[in-house]
């Protein structure tokens, strides 16, 4: 049992049923709610030379994310996750690439293929002091963690998003069009390299006794992971289909449980490839912010749930009717980005339990 989430195995049946596209009494929400202020612990306070050293310090991160979750309630699906993040790039460097650390909560990266030619000399560092450090947060973060929060996985970024870091997103366009068969042999390399990575990472949180989760805080006790290529948003329908396909289709045949991270309508030329790939699970749109109202993109998560795939759907509170009118609730995973009490988070279970019980009309 999680302190932090005592009815856990409950919602785990219910996601376990939303990877099947399956239901066991409604669809899967989750949503953030912090407690009253008056009942916060107060949050460690960073008194760190840099930046870098308070993303760095492993004390630190373990006891301000232990604390983070101790102020929230975990309501509903909601799961306590913790995962040890050092930036969306952070795959990238261990093949080399340069950090560098903001106050934002995120990172970046420089190139370190200046040109494509050199793809040789680029190898996976299996020392890197970032995959050391991340290995360090992991193991502090199940130590902290324990009986409380699920420590979950980093945020890799593989595939083409890993070789537009490498490369440059403008260097590795370029290549796309003189050199796709050298663009292909490199992601065949990251394809082993980061199977190999997962593994260690998904072992280490087994043998804890963990269920396998990361930034999407869904859970399993499988090889579960969220497939993503935010660079395809550069090219086009064909080229991701030439170039692109056949590693995404290699990531969902190693994990158990995969959803896609479809990031902004530019992506959609790219769905219906995506829809096709058997193992794949399920789908996470995530339009532009501003232009983000369910009804504008409701024939997009229809058309999601058609292919007889999962689908998240991020909304707010005032959308749950639209959604019920339209959607099934088999395999349907909402994120309601805007419960403020307990109150209304009890009611929106209440109305996504009476939906199922009365029978969907969608």
């Amino acid at each position: 049992m999680l302190s932090l989430k005592p009815d856990y195995e409950q919602s785990k049946r219910r996601i376990d049923a939303f990877w099947e596209r399956e239901l066991l009494d409604r669809p899967v929400v989750q949503f953030p709610l912090y407690k009253p202020v008056d009942e916060w612990i107060e949050l460690p306070v960073s008194g760190h030379h840099s930046v870098k050293d308070e993303w760095l310090d492993t004390d630190f991160q373990a006891e301000w994310n232990q604390v983070n979750l101790s102020n929230q309630l975990f309501l509903g699906d909601t799961m306590p996750v913790a995962w040890p993040n050092l930036g969306p790039d952070v795959f990238a460097a261990f093949y080399g690439c340069p950090l560098h650390f903001t106050e934002f909560g995120t990172s970046w990266s420089e190139p370190i293929i200046l040109n494509i030619e050199e793809h040789e000399n680029i190898v996976f560092d299996w020392t890197n002091p970032y995959l050391a450090q991340l290995t360090k947060l992991t193991d502090a973060f199940l130590d902290t963690g324990k009986g409380r929060f699920i420590t979950g996985m980093s945020d890799w970024h593989t595939g083409g998003d890993c070789l537009a870091a490498l490369r440059g997103p403008m260097g590795l366009a370029t290549d796309l069009i003189n050199n796709p068969a050298l663009v292909r042999n490199i992601l065949h390399r990251v394809e082993k390299d980061y199977e190999r990575l997962y593994g260690m990472f998904y072992d280490r949180l087994r043998r804890a006794g963990q269920p396998i989760s990361t930034w999407v805080p869904l859970v399993s006790d499988k090889k579960y992971y969220m497939v993503s290529n935010d660079f395809s948003i550069m090219i086009s329908a064909p080229m991701y289909r030439d170039i692109f396909l056949e590693s995404v289709i290699h990531e969902c045949q190693f994990l158990d449980r995969s959803l896609y991270h479809l990031d902004g309508p530019g992506a959609l030329r790219h769905l219906d490839a995506i829809l096709e790939i058997t193992e794949l699970d399920g789908v996470q749109f995530v339009p532009t912010p501003g232009d983000d109202s369910f009804i504008r993109w409701a024939g997009i998560y229809k058309r999601i749930q058609n292919a007889d795939k999962c689908v998240q759907v991020n909304c707010m509170l005032s959308e749950i009717e639209d959604v019920i009118r339209t959607l099934k609730p088999e395999g349907l995973y909402l994120f309601v980005q805007d419960i403020t009490s307990e109150d209304i988070a009890q009611e929106l279970i209440h109305k996504l339990e009476g939906w199922c019980l009365r029978g969907h009309t969608s």
